[in-house]
């Protein structure tokens, strides 16, 4: 419960000396006062992150963009089921073997079918692409002035700079009628990998020394083909580089409308405010470590253990590793194996089982065969190893981040990227599900928080 007024006996006699102080007696008087008795949130029946005991959302909207499946209604019981990633009623399973199986990348068509709930005929699609080419283009003042001359440590930051900053460019900045917010929304599409890309060159020089080495986006490049060319500085990459990056934006592009990214720009739309702010504020939700940061983790915690397990086939000696990091004795003692789990997907993640086929080919052509290896006996033996540990009330399995930071390292895309490379692909379902808050929306995202504050009378300033 709240402390009373009582009970806080924070407040020092004597006067705090310096601004640590101040600080310091300030900052244990707003964490005393923002502290609940965790037995209210089970009395009042909160859905605490908006999710049910057994884990599963609260409907709080609806959506025709993207559905994610982890389980089935079999009698009277929900139970666990292989996964599925549903774009626009298309599984993404089919919709990457139809464009891979033609030899063809596959982001752009993704993102016109999010977009717009159709896929693209061979003349709306090239159509599509030129579209989005011709706005990739930056002015140079602005790239300078917003990019180059401000440069963050953090390029998720630079990045939601940046696109507050693109309001500044717009004339029609506050227009929220849907032909104007589409156009926006190609723009952003099109300038997210220029706005990643560029903010990390910035990064490297101003807090590395490298040389600042900007190349201006391509037409006739797809945008993972883009991606590539603007972040090497020789421009090279090769077929299956491209292919396996363009899969990876594909398999990000959309994860229904409750992840909270998308949910967080459904609710920022809801109020009528304009574009860039909405963007802006995905990006910040995006950002936090617990929702577009879990691959990193993923690297580090293979680092640490390729360091650790002296034989990379040795079943036991990998086990024995895992159970450790289970019991908050290895990495970073979270006792969390990353890279295995899913609030939705218990069986298997659809976008793992895409993925983890083009990992291993790309691993095959980076001589880097013995990880991809590694990477499959620990997917293997993970799951086994949480079970004999912990109480599963439902499957554990790999997720899209256990492969995904591997594809990235591969492709030699800095970690500081990995995150806002993330957002350049989600961007697309983030105006997507701003379109459709603008169109059936219509009332202000408001939830409801019970006051559990009691009572108090106010004390006149001398008589405290």
């Amino acid at each position: 419960m709240n402390p009373s007024p009582d009970d806080r006996t924070l407040r020092p006699h004597a006067e705090p000396k310096t601004v640590a102080e101040t600080l310091d007696r300030w900052s244990r008087l707003s964490e005393a006062s923002s502290a609940f008795d965790p037995a209210l949130f089970v009395e009042y029946d909160v859905k605490r992150g908006l999710r049910d005991v057994s884990g599963r959302g609260v409907l709080a909207g609806l959506t025709q963009i993207g559905d994610v499946v982890g389980s089935r209604i079999e009698g009277d019981s929900r139970v666990p089921a292989p996964g599925q990633l549903i774009y626009r009623g298309i599984d993404v399973t089919e919709l990457v073997d139809g464009f891979v199986a033609e030899d063809r990348l596959g982001f752009e068509e993704t993102a016109y079918l999010l977009l717009f709930g159709e896929l693209p005929s061979r003349q709306d699609l090239a159509l599509f692409g030129e579209n989005l080419a011709s706005y990739r283009r930056l002015p140079r003042q602005f790239i300078h002035n917003a990019i180059l001359n401000m440069p963050s440590r953090d390029i998720m930051n630079s990045m939601s700079r940046s696109v507050l900053s693109m309001y500044v460019l717009d004339k029609r900045a506050d227009d929220t009628s849907i032909s104007n917010v589409l156009r926006q929304s190609l723009h952003l599409i099109s300038k997210f990998p220029m706005l990643s890309v560029y903010a990390y060159q910035a990064y490297l020089e101003e807090f590395h020394g490298r040389s600042l080495v900007i190349h201006r986006p391509m037409a006739e490049l797809s945008t993972a083909e883009n991606f590539l060319h603007m972040l090497r500085p020789n421009s090279k990459f090769t077929p299956l580089e491209a292919q396996v990056l363009d899969l990876s934006l594909v398999l990000h592009a959309e994860h229904g409308g409750g992840n909270n990214s998308s949910f967080t720009a459904h609710v920022v739309s809801s109020t009528g405010t304009d574009t860039y702010s909405a963007i802006a504020a995905a990006l910040g939700s995006l950002k936090g470590p617990k929702h577009g940061g879990a691959n990193i983790k993923v690297v580090r915690m293979f680092d640490d253990l390729k360091a650790r397990v002296r034989d990379w086939k040795d079943d036991e000696e990998i086990s024995a590793y895992l159970q450790r990091v289970l019991d908050k004795q290895e990495f970073d003692r979270s006792g969390l194996i990353y890279g295995m789990g899913h609030p939705v997907y218990s069986v298997s993640d659809p976008r793992t089982l895409v993925l983890r086929g083009h990992a291993e080919q790309l691993a095959a052509e980076k001589g880097l065969a013995e990880e991809y290896r590694l990477h499959a006996r620990v997917e293997q033996l993970a799951p086994e190893v949480i079970g004999r540990s912990r109480t599963m009330f439902k499957g554990v399995s790999a997720n899209v981040d256990f492969y995904s930071g591997f594809v990235y390292k591969m492709l030699d895309i800095p970690e500081e990227l990995y995150t806002p490379l993330f957002a350049v692909s989600r961007v697309v379902g983030w105006c997507a599900h701003r379109l459709e808050e603008i169109v059936s929306g219509g009332k202000i995202i408001r939830p409801a928080y019970k006051s559990v504050a009691g009572v108090r009378e106010y004390v006149p300033l001398e008589a405290r």
